[in-house]
């Protein structure tokens, strides 16, 4: 992403700040940052069109042979084409001299296309070839991106480090998306001598997709990485206020006669698995020990020159590292980034975000797919009713088979499928020497479809979405699902006055179907809430088999490349009915979020700063009842010194919120409003000792909440093949409102909160040792400790009272008794000395460690063997008391659970 430059500025006190943010609406304040900004900025320096003609290299072919790759340029092919070179800053100054110099050359063969790089350094000595595993971008490199297809939208990048770690990428959006996770057979080598360095690429045909053609032109860009200086220069010179990345490309000629070749590759695995964890007495599944021998396979094919067929049948994800830890108190999933690698691989053709502002929400995330969805932990529990009663339960439901098929045409067309089949899980359940075997999970077919047109040289762009889930439901205790679910959307992107402006339109639909309990449970989910006594504009319907409903955004942008000045404005929705969570994820339907982005950049150096961002964001929320449920606004400053240290803050200000959520089902209810104030200072990550600080101060209104975090990373690489890390954390939250249940009293509900004392420490670990680019190790380990203490317990009685202690009533030490034999707070609440209703103690002490120890070795190209030990414990208690002393000696006196896998995946091309 190009870097913007900062300037020295006067900032007012957070205390002030902070007070503004009180007085005035985020409305208010947007249009004030934005009249500021307005009225200071000069575009007349920016120039609307690029201010660089297109270069051309014109290659030959390899003559009498192609070369060795072996770094050593002496070969005779090389002698065929000219060196080409001139390189120009990108960044920090874009269209300066860069510090050192970078030239090419280009030839190809029937198989495959190679490119030589002269890479100038005055200091050869002072030359970083620091080591990482695959993708990291250690020290120098130099790269090379290929739009094969001459979209102006996708390229393929190949990136030598001077150190030998290989480092490759797809690019799509024209350089807004970059999937490391796209790992094609390709090869380089590298040297240094007293010039610099040098680097020698084999980039195979049937990597690449294009057209078949008598003679083509494809788009290329050379960037260098000059790392002392964090400096970049690239061939073909492109401003870094200019929009685009791919579209702004120089043209390769001169390849004739190569055909597009099919490619076939098959990727089997077999995996040997040790697991070793506590014995159960009495329990007969849990032994302590279990092992198995699993095999499968993963393979690509290439259906035409443009589409690629990707297939996996029994995956593997054994080496994946694990999910952060948290505790989640409130009504709604956590979203968790996919890592694995058969969905991360392509996975941006098959993105269709419904509203990808960049003004940020919670909303933003909300896409038709969510790839976690497939392969995770069955839904259903078996009720075991004896305590002699044991079961074994598969931890997540086994993936049979899938398959994707991506490209795009040579007309601009991009297609992605998905197709995945999960099989039918039973968990096995023992009572008193009898088995018997419940189902846990249908088996279920998913099915995920993307098709997006480009015209006008991708100015325009057209497409649509589809997704299909469809449960083979045999049991009743499964009805709660839903047999099918369906949804759909379109999308529409328009750029004008040369990429300086956007305009983009989703729309979706959905449409789940099933037994009338499945779609009970939808409607009462806390997406939507139909229950809530309030709810005057939807009822629920306890006999319905169907749910529909609608979702979209509008918006409209200034984008980088038009000034120092960015803006963004639209709308989004999700209609009560919208559901989407069978494959993609919401959190909540019933909203319509108003949004605004207003952000100031300088991307050149100014004094210490090699770039600085100001902007302001704003955003409103609805619900379809009309009640304004949201008003925020933001402030935020981000600079980057020449140094190479960064800073960030954030102001946040939200005014008194209406939730139609929080009492989880209840009616609608007013919160006091909150001030928030975030910042981090980042080190120069370059150095050999590096370090991150930051934190996060937020206080509610009426002394309704608190929250105090801190956190720190240091970096250290005492070599250049060592990198360790240490992440330690600790948040302090107090909420006086905190719910706790809801109960039931003389025919009525009792919406039960409680205040919450909630203390969090966590500490990350990592250590990586590059022993060569093909063989590291890995290790990562998370210790995390959250302990929540409530007091003062509180029921709702008028929850949407114009003063804030108006809306609870506290309970005396009369009315609420704790039963530590039972663990219950007795609740007498009609003061007769008999139990109304019972709450069961709220307090928890969670504490889980997860770590995991992997080897990997590239022992031929695509061929891999895994050596993975991961170990996770995980200890709960019921105090709320927090030592970190004592929850440490907890969780780690608690029997670890310890896997141990060998991995080995042989690549074949055919």
């Amino acid at each position: 992403m190009p870097p913007g430059k900062t300037m020295k500025t006067t900032v007012a006190s957070p205390v002030r700040i902070m007070t503004l943010l009180r007085v005035f609406s985020p409305c208010t304040l947007a249009v004030l940052c934005s009249l500021i900004i307005l009225t200071r900025s000069n575009t007349s320096a920016y120039a609307q069109d690029s201010a660089y003609q297109s270069r051309i290299y014109t290659t030959k072919y390899a003559d009498p042979a192609p070369p060795q790759i072996d770094g050593d340029l002496s070969d005779r092919c090389w002698e065929n084409v000219e060196w080409s070179g001139d390189f120009t800053q990108w960044e920090p100054t874009s269209g300066a001299r860069p510090s050192q110099q970078t030239k090419f050359k280009i030839v190809y063969d029937d198989e495959a296309l190679y490119v030589a790089y002269r890479v100038y350094d005055t200091n050869p000595e002072l030359i970083d070839d620091i080591l990482a595993r695959r993708d990291w971008f250690p020290g120098d490199w130099v790269e090379i991106n290929i739009d094969s297809h001459l979209d102006k939208r996708t390229a393929y990048s190949f990136t030598c480090s001077v150190s030998g770690t290989k480092n490759d990428e797809f690019v799509s959006g024209d350089g807004n998306n970059w999937d490391t996770n796209w790992d094609p057979i390709w090869e380089f080598k590298t040297r240094i001598d007293e010039e610099g360095w040098t680097a020698e690429a084999r980039i195979p045909f049937s990597q690449l997709r294009y057209g078949n053609k008598e003679e083509h032109v494809w788009g290329i860009q050379v960037t260098r990485r000059f790392f002392r200086e964090e400096e970049r220069s690239t061939w073909q010179p492109i401003s870094n206020d200019e929009s685009g990345w791919v579209s702004r490309f120089g043209e390769l000629h001169g390849i004739r006669g190569i055909r597009a070749q099919r490619q076939i590759e098959i990727l089997p695995y077999s995996l040997a698995k040790s697991e070793r964890s506590e014995q159960v007495t009495g329990d007969p599944f849990n032994d302590g020990s279990a092992s198995k021998i699993n095999f499968g396979v993963d393979g690509k094919f290439g259906v035409t020159s443009d589409l690629t067929l990707d297939f996996t049948v029994n995956p593997d994800f054994g080496q994946v590292e694990a999910d952060p830890s948290e505790v989640n108190l409130s009504a709604f999933e956590t979203f968790f980034d996919e890592k694995r690698p058969f969905f991360i691989e392509g996975s941006s053709i098959l993105d269709f975000r419904i509203a990808p502002a960049i003004a940020g929400g919670s909303f933003t995330r909300d896409n038709l797919f969510y790839s976690r969805r497939i392969g995770l932990r069955p839904h259903h529990d078996p009720d075991l009713a004896d305590s002699d009663e044991y079961a074994e339960l598969p931890s997540n439901t086994s993936i049979l088979g899938a398959f994707k098929l991506t490209g795009k045409t040579k007309k601009g067309l991009s297609i992605g499928i998905m197709e995945n089949m999960t099989a039918k899980e039973s968990a096995e359940i023992e009572f008193l020497g009898n088995r018997r075997k419940e189902t846990v999970e249908p088996f279920t077919n998913f099915f995920v479809a993307r098709v997006e047109q480009d015209i006008n040289k991708g100015d325009t762009r057209i497409g649509g979405m589809v997704t299909a889930v469809n449960r083979n439901i045999e049991e009743a205790h499964l009805d709660f699902l839903h047999r099918s679910a369906y949804s759909g959307g379109v999308n529409f992107f328009q750029y004008w006055k040369n990429r300086s402006w956007q305009f983009s339109a989703n729309g979706a639909v959905s449409r789940v179907q099933g037994d009338a309990q499945a779609l009970l449970e939808t409607q009462t989910s806390s997406a939507r809430y139909y229950q809530r006594p309030d709810n005057d504009y939807r009822s629920l319907d306890s006999t319905r088999t169907t749910l529909s409903g609608h979702a979209g955004s509008v918006r409209v942008a200034r984008t980088s490349g038009s000034g120092p000045l960015r803006f963004e404005t639209g709308v989004a929705w999700r209609s009560p009915g919208f559901e989407a969570n069978d494959i993609g994820f919401m959190r909540r339907a019933d909203e319509i979020n108003q949004f605004a982005y207003f952000g100031y950049s300088v991307r050149e150096p100014v004094g210490i700063f090699r770039r600085f961002r100001i902007d302001t964001r704003q955003h409103l929320d609805w619900d379809f009842g009309g009640t304004n449920l949201l008003r925020r606004g933001d402030l935020n400053f981000n600079a980057n010194t020449r140094g190479n240290w960064s800073f960030d803050t954030e102001l946040t200000r939200i005014l008194e919120t209406t939730s139609n959520t929080e009492l989880r089902g209840g009616p609608s209810s007013r919160w006091p409003g909150e001030s928030e104030a975030k910042f981090r200072v980042d080190s120069d990550s370059r150095a050999r000792l590096s370090f991150r600080v930051g934190g996060t101060l937020a206080q509610g209104d009426e002394e309704s909440s608190s929250t105090r975090k801190g956190w720190f990373t240091v970096a250290y690489r005492p070599s250049n093949a060592i990198r360790l890390s240490v992440n330690p954390s600790y948040t302090a939250n107090k909420r006086e409102l905190q719910y706790i249940q809801t109960s039931s009293f003389a025919g009525e509900d009792r919406y039960l909160f409680g205040r919450l004392d909630q203390k969090i420490a966590a500490l990350t670990l990592r250590v990586d040792y590059t022993i060569t680019p093909n063989l590291t190790v890995q290790f990562y380990g998370a210790p995390f400790v959250s302990t929540g203490e409530y007091t003062d317990f509180k029921r709702i009685t008028n929850p949407l009272a114009d003063a804030y202690t108006d809306r609870f009533r506290e309970f005396t030490g009369a009315e609420i008794q704790f039963d530590p034999a039972n663990e219950v707070y007795n609740v007498d609440e009609d003061g007769d000395t008999s139990t109304d209703y019972q709450i069961e103690n709220p307090n928890f002490n969670f504490r889980e460690f997860n770590s995991n120890l992997v080897v990997r070795w590239e022992f031929q190209p695509g061929s891999l063997l895994y050596l993975v030990w991961s170990q996770s414990r995980e200890n709960i208690g019921s105090s709320g008391m927090f030592s970190l002393g004592d929850e440490y000696d907890a969780l780690f006196r608690q029997h670890p659970q310890n896997i141990f896998l060998i991995k080995v995946s042989k690549w074949f091309s055919l």
